[in-house]
């Protein structure tokens, strides 16, 4: 191995004791596989077994935490029941040495009144999102929200009595948790929204929630993460500001990570041209030293990677490059760098274990390039 990229391999111990033996993550990335009702396909169970292998930790796809919160080929963590077919995944994961992070969601207004069976998606207000045939959805009430909540913590101790090693609330990507925290999506005026303060009200009660079912249900250090989008292009729409008012929040709230979701590591703000910094590395200056943060984005080599954690970031997580080299970190390992594949041949389709559902996904995705124009 060339020793350029020892830090890579460096063991990491997170807050709540859980340690990984390295510094690399695998993204979670939607594989649109599972079965209708939720449970885990073979095929999942393939992809993840082909990648895991050398990884300090996989996070996986989102999983369900309510019935009325999925997307079409999303797992399901949302009833007892399916707490066997998750229990299979985190021992696949586990079976190649590394630790397996569970992430939790509600699609909330991204969701479709199809894939809900005709049940119109709910939101924090009746605002559809800025996407072409939106639908409209239902404002949930106040109960309901309270019951959302105890939602992600039931889904946390499923998750625990599944036998994964952490959990990670999905507070990123426009799906529910960030619709609460969004002046865009969120324009109530009760306990969960009218200002800023009231809009941080949701995720810190699903954290709240969560560490709640961790004290009581494991009996051993558990992995608490939290994925965040620092802005939005909406207006009004989230800010860095906000962002940074709301991690200041969380960084006290025992966290393992804050998990930082940019499509590129190295982006400055979308929004405000003046700032030249990316925002990870602002990020980490603001919090790092009280919270690990792990970088994301466009991270195709060793020599990217390296740059991440050069910003003073611990972790980086690898995602669309974990889809195209499985063997990505293994090839590092063995100093084979030179070889690591950055696009998919259609040739490769069976070595890289994609599942159907997914690769059709992708190769739709016109953000995924070369990917897209390789299997298109």
């Amino acid at each position: 191995m060339n020793p350029e990229y020892n830090k890579l391999f460096e063991p990491f111990t997170f807050p709540s004791g859980v340690t990984i033996e390295n510094r690399v993550l695998m993204a979670p990335m939607t594989t649109n596989s599972a079965f209708e009702n939720g449970m885990i396909t073979t095929d999942e169970h393939n992809y993840y077994l082909r990648r895991a292998t050398g990884l300090g930790a996989v996070i996986t796809s989102c999983a369900q935490v309510m019935e009325n919160g999925k997307f079409a080929g999303s797992f399901s963590a949302a009833s007892d029941n399916r707490i066997e077919s998750l229990s299979k995944l985190a021992s696949t994961i586990q079976s190649t040495g590394s630790k397996a992070i569970l992430q939790l969601f509600h699609v909330g207004r991204m969701g479709t009144s199809s894939t809900l069976r005709g049940e119109q998606p709910v939101s924090a207000s009746a605002i559809p999102a800025l996407r072409e045939s939106a639908e409209t959805p239902r404002a949930l009430s106040s109960d309901e929200v309270h019951e959302l909540v105890r939602a992600f913590g039931e889904a946390t101790r499923r998750a625990i009595q599944a036998g994964f090693d952490g959990v990670e609330l999905h507070g990123a990507n426009t799906y529910l948790i960030q619709q609460f925290f969004s002046p865009h999506s969120n324009r109530r005026e009760d306990y969960w929204g009218g200002t800023l303060e009231k809009r941080m009200n949701f995720p810190l009660a699903v954290v709240k929630e969560a560490k709640n079912a961790i004290k009581k249900y494991s009996d051993k250090p558990f992995i608490l993460g939290y994925r965040i989008s620092p802005e939005e292009m909406e207006n009004p729409g989230i800010t860095l500001e906000h962002t940074v008012q709301l991690l200041d929040k969380l960084k006290d709230q025992e966290l393992d990570y804050i998990h930082v979701s940019v499509g590129d590591m190295k982006q400055s703000s979308m929004r405000d041209k003046g700032i030249e910094k990316p925002i990870i590395q602002l990020i980490q200056e603001k919090i790092g030293n009280k919270i690990p943060i792990i970088g994301v984005g466009l991270i195709q080599t060793p020599s990217d990677a390296m740059s991440a954690l050069e910003l003073g970031i611990p972790l980086v997580a690898i995602g669309r490059e974990l889809i195209v080299e499985p063997d990505w970190i293994k090839k590092i390992k063995e100093g084979k760098e030179q070889s690591i594949r950055v696009e998919i041949d259609p040739t490769d389709k069976t070595d890289l274990m994609i599942p159907d559902e997914m690769w059709e996904y992708i190769s739709s995705r016109p953000g995924w390039v070369p990917i897209a124009t390789k299997i298109s």
